[in-house]
């Protein structure tokens, strides 16, 4: 689904099996934001291919956090020129005893995968395109958001949804930690918020009414 010039959205909507929604960014850097599982990416592409966008031809993968629901899926392209990114303290994450934990708690083992660059606060450069990252931690370590200035585009991975928040429970979340996340997200001039799960909020006053509608409903309680 075409959301704004460049950008393409494909949000999962089966609520019978758990997946994330993912994002691509067209244009010399082509770019595809969290992947998703394994075992759905075939349906994916096709939603893709509806659009134009060959699921072979993408030069970057982010990925918002390692979640299997958002990560397991780059495992695809680990023999592929795809490069593929995600933040140092994620991976020290995965890596370590808590990744291990919430991947076994799930049944799962570590996903094969490859890092090229590690992504870092500050400007992210996508050819004529520029993405800001953000470090976000709370639903885990390493958590990132990125922010299209040019389009007002929020991409905020786990960190917050419509009329939501990340789970905190699992291991290497922290609320107090969500709570800050969220809160200097909001001062961000928002338009059109992509969530990695559930509906897209467009509209600076209705992004601005679900920041304060999450404040009001779950701060009280991370």
């Amino acid at each position: 689904m075409k959301l704004l010039e460049d950008l393409y959205c494909y949000p999962w909507e089966n609520v019978m099996e758990n997946n994330c929604n993912t994002y691509f960014i067209d244009g010399r850097v082509r770019t595809l934001i969290d992947v998703g599982h394994q075992h759905h990416l075939e349906s994916l592409f096709e939603r893709m291919q509806q659009d134009g966008v060959n699921g072979e031809d993408i030069d970057l993968i982010i990925s918002t956090h390692s979640h299997s629901d958002h990560f397991e899926g780059n495992r695809n392209f680990i023999h592929q020129k795809t490069k593929m990114a995600i933040h140092r303290e994620e991976e020290k994450f995965l890596e370590g005893p808590e990744g291990q934990q919430i991947l076994a708690m799930f049944g799962m083992k570590k996903p094969e995968y490859r890092i090229d660059f590690y992504l870092k606060e500050g400007e992210l450069n996508l050819g004529k395109k520029a993405l800001q990252i953000y470090l976000t931690p709370g639903h885990s370590p390493g958590s990132i958001c990125l922010y299209w200035p040019e389009m007002k585009v929020l991409v905020t991975g786990d960190l917050i949804f419509d009329q939501g928040v990340g789970r905190t429970d699992f291991p290497g979340g922290d609320g107090r930690l969500l709570k800050k996340s969220i809160e200097r997200m909001s001062k961000l001039e928002t338009e059109y918020l992509l969530p990695g799960h559930g509906n897209i909020i467009c509209g600076k006053e209705e992004v601005q009414k679900n920041f304060m509608f999450v404040a009001g409903t779950y701060f009280n309680y991370l």
